[in-house]
Formats: C-alpha cells, structure tokens, sequence
C-alpha cells in the first residue's frame, strides 16, 4: 500500500510540475542529446542520453555505455549528429565519463552552483525517439555527500524508459545530476554534474583499467609534462589508433617541441614511410624551439633504424646522415649526450677505437653511467682484447647500477656470462646467465635455454643442463636439434632409455637429421642392442655424418 501511494505521489507531483515548469527548465532541454556508441564492426553496442556543459562540445553521460566501444555518435536535439572524438574523464564507480564531442558550438546547460534539498521540486530532461526533449517533474527524496563536496541525490520521479544519464534540472534550469536507476530499489538517483565536471585524464590514463576498455582516445592532460607522459605511454602501447590520435594532439597543442614530431617520425618509419619521416624531422628542425635537440633526434631515428634493421637500403638514410644531424646539434649545444650519440654511431661504422676512446672519456664526464663502461666493453669485444679486460668493463657496469634499478644490469651479465664461457669458467658463465635470467623476469627463448645448457655440461652440471635443455624443447618442440642434444646429454648420464625414446622423436621430427640416428643407435648399443644400434650408425652414415664410420669401426671389433 506504502508503494503506490508513493507512486500515486510522484505522478500528483510530476502532473503539478508539468504547468508550472519555467522558461529555463525548457531552455535546458536544448542541452541534452542522445548518445549510441559502437562495436568495432560497426554494430550498436548501446544506447544512452547525455548534456553539454560547454560551448565547445564538452559533455557528460554514463560510462557504462562506452565500455567495449571503438566509436560513439550523439544526436542532438535538431536531429544533428557529431562524433564523440575525446575521452576527458571517467569514474566507474559512480558510472560517470566526461568526453569531447566533435562540434564547434554547442549549447550548454549552465550548472547549480547550490546543491537541491529535500522536498525540493526538480525536472528530469527525457529524450524521446522522436528526438525531442521533454521535461518531467520530480522531488527530490534525499541527498547524500560524497568526497566532502558532491551530492548524490534520490529522487521521487516515474523515469521513463531510455532516460538513463538524463539531466535533473532545478526550476531554473540548472542540472543537479544526472538519472541513475537503482540497482537495488525502485528508487531514482542522481549524481552530481559537477564531479562529472571535475574528472580529467593524467599522464597515465592509458594505463586506466576503464579508459583502456574504451576504444576512443583520452584527452591529452592540461599540463605539459602530464601530456608528454601521456605521449610516452602511448609510444610504449600497442594501440595504434590511440597513439595516432594523441600524437596529433600533441602536435597541435606544443608545436615548439621536438617531442611530438619525433613520435610522429617513429610511427612513419615503422609504416616505411622514410619520406614523411624525413619531413616530418624537417619540420621539427624549422618550428621546434630546442633546434639542437631536433637535429639530435633525427640523428638517432636514422640511427636506430639502420641498427635494427639492418638489411633495409634507404638512400638517405646512413649512418653518415646520422652522424651529420648529430654534429649539428652538438655544435648547436654540445652537451655530453650528443657525444655519446656520435660515439655509438662511431662504434656503428666499424671504428672500435674511436668509439672507445669517447666512451672511455665520458667516463670522466657527469654523464658517467653503466651504459658507457657497457659499451666499452663491447669495443672491446670487437677489438679482440683480452677477456680479463671486458669483464673488468662490465664489472664495473654492474657495480654502477643503482641496486634499486639492478634490471638495467640484466644485458650486462649476459655479456659477461659470454666473457667467462670465452675464458671456460663454465660455473661463472651459469652464474651470470641466471642472474641475467631472474632480472629479466620472464621465460626466454629457446636458445637462451640451448646456451646455457651446453655450458652447464661443460661445467659438469648436468642435472640443471638437462633442465635448461627441457626449457629449451618446451618452447621450440619442432626443433630436432634440441631433441639431439637432449639424448646425448641423456646417454653421457647412463639414461638409456630416456635416450632412445628422445632420439626417437628426434628422428620422427627430422628423418633426414643424422645426429639423431648416430644417438639412437648408441643407446642401443649402451642398452646391449648391437645389431639394431649398428643399423641407425649404418644410417647415420648414409646421410653423411662424419662420426658415424668411427663408431662402426669401434664397435665392430
């Protein structure tokens, strides 16, 4: 009985609100627009209602709508529709987004800047299918404070169907909230336009578990180095219609920074579109304020792409084009990294010495680092000088590293678990290779595996070698080469029959791979089976391995 005299309640009151609703409250509705967002695919995902706040096409609605989303239209209420081209903020627990649609005027609805009580009369601004907007009156039941500054309101009013993230609106027009059913009561609520208005993006929004569920961009951050992170993490992301998006907002917004032509040139160069990177570094070079640091770029994309991809044949780009930019931008501002970057493109050209030379005396600069006692040691490797010699280098580029960032160092003992095996000490080797494996922290390849099992056979650790051969057979199963191994490693430690079903499968993967028939057959023989062990030697003969007729002759006797 309670509940329907309530209702009987709402419909008196919304009825009464109806004659006395003011020229604001019809003047707000020209605010209000209907939102439908997308699947990729192009299909509805679904549908809502939202407000402008701004003149510009900023706007608020409901977020769960654009969660999954590759595209969102709003249609206002002329029948005129613009894309929804930015994410501005979102807030997943009170199921608010803040975005940019693609309008050069809008009309706003202006805010309360006093929050609604209890009792008081208010208006829910619906979108019909007719794409007209009509106002129904409310009351508002109760208000609760959140975050010490924002109401969220419940409020007696009969909604209709599809009026979520419609606008409540006091008697002069100004929105409150806006409409959220209850997800546990028939109740109405409302919350607060202006903590919607208060949501923005950070430099580390891409990273946000909702607005990584939304296939449109986020805004760039108001502060410079908030957008420049922002532009970091879109780099370091593999959303390619997201970065494009904040690459070109970048550009727009600081073109005297060489940071958003150098993304934008990245971006090119991984399209091989050499010629728009070219003049996209051209650019730079012309409008950025920091002209050194421009030219310095463009040297270290020609750079880094001749580095790793080195089969790649770009005229233009050499590695003495690089060096030229490089010296341009040292003469402009010679500071030490220019240096530095001069020297690795040095080391790049064959001049190992000279490379040396400058690494050794950046040492003695403020830029020393471990990277520079690093790339030393790789001169030299080059140069042929002792091993006792790069491992004091990269001794020294481990001892350098913060102890908090050791990670860094994970290159470091990879090379110098090289440096030992050259020196056969084995066990230092696989000392280095697995802390090079743990600061990684993730499984390798395969033939990281294959490495260092071979020097843990050499350092008579069998055990773990025929764990790292394991490893390396789990992540490259088709790889005969492996299997061979694995059952000669096998057949050293007396497990004959773990042997001859390894070469087995060695030789099912690869019949035409002798090694595997060779190991076959002296498992076989190991296990007393001389006449079939003596056949697959005979085969392994045939297909030419070297090994095999020694092995007849020994066992013939």
């Amino acid at each position: 009985m309670k509940h329907i005299t309530t209702i009987i309640a709402t419909i008196i009151i919304s009825c009464l609100h109806c004659f006395a609703q003011s020229d604001a409250v019809k003047e707000a509705a020209k605010s209000v627009f209907k939102l439908t967002t997308y699947n990729a695919d192009g299909t509805v995902l679904s549908e809502s209602n939202g407000v402008f706040t701004s003149q510009d096409g900023t706007a608020i609605s409901s977020l769960k709508p654009f969660i999954g989303a590759a595209k969102a239209i709003i249609t206002d209420t002329k029948g005129k529709q613009a894309e929804v081209t930015r994410m501005l903020g979102a807030n997943e627990l009170y199921d608010i987004a803040k975005f940019k649609v693609d309008r050069e005027k809008t009309t706003p609805i202006t805010f309360s800047t006093v929050p609604s009580k209890n009792g008081d009369a208010v208006w829910l601004i619906t979108y019909d299918d007719k794409g007209t907007a009509q106002p129904i009156g409310a009351t508002v039941k109760s208000v609760e404070t959140f975050m010490d500054k924002y109401s969220y309101y419940i409020i007696m009013a009969q909604a209709p169907d599809k009026s979520e993230a419609c606008p409540f609106v006091n008697d002069n027009g100004q929105i409150i909230g806006l409409m959220k059913r209850s997800n546990s009561s028939l109740d109405i609520h409302a919350v607060d336009a202006n903590f919607a208005m208060s949501l923005a993006t950070t430099g580390l929004s891409l990273n946000d578990p909702v607005l990584r569920q939304i296939g449109i961009a986020p805004a760039l951050p108001n502060d410079k180095d908030q957008a420049l992170l922002t532009l970091i993490m879109a780099e370091q992301g593999n959303d390619s219609t997201k970065l494009t998006a904040i690459v070109n907002d970048f550009l727009a917004k600081y073109p005297d920074l060489t940071d958003g032509y150098t993304a934008k040139a990245r971006m090119q160069v991984n399209k091989n579109d050499f010629k728009g990177a070219n003049e996209t570094m051209e650019e730079a070079i012309k409008r950025a304020s920091s002209k050194d640091m421009a030219h310095a770029e463009y040297g270290r994309l020609i750079y880094n792409n001749l580095v790793n991809n080195a089969n790649q044949n770009i005229p233009e780009w050499t590695l003495d084009k690089a060096e030229e930019e490089t010296d341009k931008a040292f003469a402009i501002n010679p500071l030490p990294t220019y240096k530095h970057q001069k020297a690795q493109i040095t080391f790049a050209k064959g001049k190992y010495q000279e490379a040396y030379d400058v690494f050794t005396e950046l040492l003695n600069s403020q830029m020393r680092n471990p990277e520079l006692f690093y790339e030393a040691s790789q001169c030299k490797v080059m140069l042929k000088a002792p091993e006792s010699e790069i491992i004091a280098l990269l001794d020294s580029a481990i001892n350098n590293t913060d102890s908090l960032r050791m990670n860094e160092a994970a290159p470091y003992f990879l090379a110098r678990a090289e440096a030992y095996n050259a020196l056969d000490s084995f066990r230092l080797a696989v000392f280095d290779y697995t802390r090079y494996e743990i600061l990684v922290g993730h499984p390798l390849e395969a033939q990281f595996y294959y490495i260092r099992s071979k020097t843990e056979i050499k350092a008579k650790l069998y055990k773990q070698a025929l764990g790292d051969m394991a490893a390396a057979i789990i992540r490259a199963p088709q790889e005969p080469t492996y299997y061979a191994e694995m059952a000669s490693l096998q057949l050293r430690v007396n497990l004959h029959d773990d042997a001859i079903k390894t070469a087995q499968r060695c030789i099912e993967l690869a019949p035409e791979y002798s090694d595997g028939y060779l190991i076959l057959g002296l498992a076989q023989i190991s296990k007393g089976d001389k006449n079939t062990g003596m056949a697959n030697l005979d085969k392994a003969k045939q297909l030419g391995n070297p090994q095999a007729q020694p092995l007849i002759d020994k066992y013939s006797k």
